[in-house]
């Protein structure tokens, strides 16, 4: 059984397992190394309807285009609009505003699209957005390359508020502003105290992110900075040495007691363990896997970046939002990339039978944040 298993593995060490709470919140390009396991493609062929051969094209042609990022972005220069993977033709796709820098970001082997507005004036307007007080029935907006506009995602049900239609008439004089719709307000997967998950702290239940040396990355809405954790089998692992939501919903552990960490997410007895050997941040329209304790894997593709999250407690920034389904007890968990750690869940809407979105804190921010470093394989 899945939990006989799991409890062996804990004996002999803290794994970078997946799960999203169940409390009241729900570098460089790696080396060529060996494929993503049989579990990821599996995964993916059953979230995202592909063939076996197709899910590893397109974790190669990803793989080739998370490397190419940077040197794209430096060919576009000032002219830079924004990058995103086409899964249609298996390559990284580059927004320039001015035409004569489409040549030299080509050459590096990325595709071009010539729009109006630079990321940084795109920035700009998100900014702007942050500084405003947003309501209930606003979900969230983040800067979209593809559209070359701040998409603004708003409550179906809520789109005739007349305090979500005058936050809309300030979002659209801040610059190019698209309103979207939503079916639901985000909220962090919550749950009530259950048994047979990764570590507990107080009466929330959460699981661990990514090992790190000395400890794991969590969410932050699992606990405040001091708050003691204990493991499934309820013995002590550490506390939590710093905390941010919302705001941020980042956290991290320190392991002690006899636990320790190793460089994996666990599958949960569905797929086979993942080995984390880097965080290289996939691009927008890659695909994305979720290894989440109530709702195991699950995977889905990247839909946003630098999306800012309006949940009920607070707004939290800088979230990536991905087509992943996640449930109560799933946060603090894994989202990975092939092998490359993308960050922790936070939260979002709908369930793993009916479908949904979900946000993660990107994980290399909550590295810099505390000065930590990932263990990798």
């Amino acid at each position: 059984m899945v939990r006989t298993g799991l409890s062996a593995l804990l004996i002999i060490g803290t794994w970078a397992t997946a799960g999203l709470t169940q409390a009241s919140a729900a570098g460089s390009p790696s080396s060529a190394g060996p494929q993503a396991s049989a579990g990821i493609v599996t995964a993916m062929q059953r979230d995202l309807g592909l063939t076996k051969s197709q899910a590893e094209a397109r974790l190669t042609a990803e793989k080739r285009a998370t490397a190419l990022q940077g040197k794209a972005h430096s060919a576009a220069g000032a002219s830079f609009g924004g990058s995103w993977f086409d899964a249609g033709s298996g390559k990284l796709t580059v927004a320039v505003t001015d035409s004569a820098k489409a040549g030299a970001v080509r050459a590096t082997g990325a595709q071009t699209r010539v729009v109006a507005h630079t990321a940084r004036e795109l920035d700009a307007v998100k900014s702007k957005l942050d500084a405003l007080s947003a309501p209930d029935g606003v979900s969230s907006w983040h800067v979209d390359p593809r559209a070359n506009s701040v998409v603004v995602n708003v409550v179906a049900s809520e789109q005739g508020d007349n305090d979500v239609r005058a936050f809309v008439a300030k979002a659209r004089q801040a610059g190019p502003v698209t309103v979207k719709q939503t079916a639901e307000a985000p909220k962090t997967f919550a749950a009530g105290t259950v048994g047979g998950d990764p570590y507990y702290t107080g009466n929330v239940r959460c699981s661990i992110g990514f090992s790190v040396h000395g400890g794991f990355v969590t969410a932050g809405h699992c606990g405040q900075a001091g708050g003691a954790v204990r493991g499934w089998d309820g013995t002590a692992i550490g506390n939590f040495q710093g905390s941010s939501f919302p705001g941020n919903d980042y956290a991290w552990v320190n392991v002690g007691s006899g636990w320790w960490t190793v460089p994996v997410v666990l599958g949960w007895g569905t797929v086979s363990d993942q080995l984390v050997r880097g965080s290289n941040e996939a691009p927008i329209g890659a695909s994305v896997c979720r290894s989440g304790s109530t709702t195991h894997w699950h995977c889905g593709n990247v839909l946003a970046k630098n999306e800012t999250v309006n949940y009920s407690q607070g707004a939290v920034h800088q979230m990536t939002k991905t087509s992943v389904c996640a449930e109560p007890g799933d946060s603090g968990g894994s989202f990975i990339s092939g092998d490359q750690a993308q960050g922790v869940t936070s939260g979002g809407w709908g369930n793993c039978s009916g479908g949904g979105q979900t946000w993660h804190q990107p994980v290399n921010e909550i590295l810099n944040r505390y000065g930590l470093t990932l263990h990798t394989a």
